[in-house]
């Protein structure tokens, strides 16, 4: 299966935005390989290391919030 690595930045962009905490920082338990892609992009702090958070970009942030609405928002219609 051919998978849409940028779908998957996104999800876990998502997924970190809900566990935020301290502001601007949220829990790391996630695929290493989409963490460093999520870095690369400047969104996240550098996930290697002894912290077991990572802190969010200020980009970072507001993207991760605008696609945890977009994943996980409840719909208007119900």
């Amino acid at each position: 299966m051919i998978l849409d690595e940028d779908r998957i930045d996104d999800a876990i962009l998502a997924l970190l935005y809900l566990g935020l905490h301290n502001e601007d920082r949220a829990w790391k338990g996630f695929d290493w390989d989409a963490m460093d892609r999520l870095h690369g992009k400047g969104l996240i702090s550098n996930p290697k290391g002894k912290a077991k958070s990572v802190a969010f970009s200020e980009e970072g942030l507001k993207l991760a919030e605008d696609r945890c609405r977009a994943l996980f928002g409840a719909r208007a219609d119900g």
